[in-house]
């Protein structure tokens, strides 16, 4: 189980990371780009972002993974994922996507993105996610980016926060959004970011 405590120790070292990554490699690729819609991209993830969900699994906080949560138990220390987020933050986003992007869907995609839904209530997700869902800065790195990332994996993550089943967000902010998000708006905004590749 990782220590508690604050992120201030020592930043996490990419080579060390990439032999404790090895395990995640099966799943999410030993790049960070996973061939498999259902497991997310860590290629360029922030770092204290893959901190924070490793530790959210290992402390029941994000349950909405069986098989991650056993996975996170596996790593042993602070450090160790730190040195792991640093490896998959170093790698580069493959340059394309793995499903065939709805040019059409992802227009609307990009309006909502850019926009948000004034009617429903739905901020725009640039505020948060940066342009094009690269993030804005790695020392805020609460908020991942989420550009480039595989589109099905996407869309289970907002039905996850809307039907509370995923719940580690920061003040409720994601389920509070999804929850505003009809299906098609989640099916659009997620062919326009899974395009978001370098």
């Amino acid at each position: 189980m990782l220590v508690s405590g604050a992120y201030a120790s020592k930043p996490g070292d990419p080579v060390a990371g990439e032999m404790q990554a090895g395990l995640c490699g099966g799943c999410h690729g030993f790049d960070g780009n996973s061939p498999d819609a259902s497991f997310p991209r860590l290629a360029g993830q922030y770092e204290m972002y893959i901190v924070k969900q490793l530790r959210d699994f290992q402390k029941g906080h994000r349950a909405n993974n069986d098989t991650m949560a056993g996975m996170a138990a596996m790593v042993a220390s602070l450090q160790d994922a730190k040195d792991i987020g640093a490896f998959f933050e170093k790698q580069k986003m493959a340059k394309k996507p793995i499903a065939t992007v709805d040019k059409k869907l992802a227009a609307q995609g990009k309006k909502l993105y850019y926009n948000g839904n004034p009617k429903t209530g739905v901020y725009g997700c640039v505020n948060c996610h940066g342009d094009r869902g690269m993030g804005k800065a790695a020392n805020i790195s609460i908020f991942p980016r989420i550009g480039g990332q595989h589109r099905a994996y996407i869309v289970k993550q907002l039905k996850d926060f809307k039907s509370s089943s995923r719940a580690n967000d920061p003040a409720g902010m994601m389920a509070d959004i999804a929850k505003k998000l009809s299906e098609k708006e989640m099916t659009a905004v997620s062919h326009y970011l899974s395009a978001q590749l370098p």
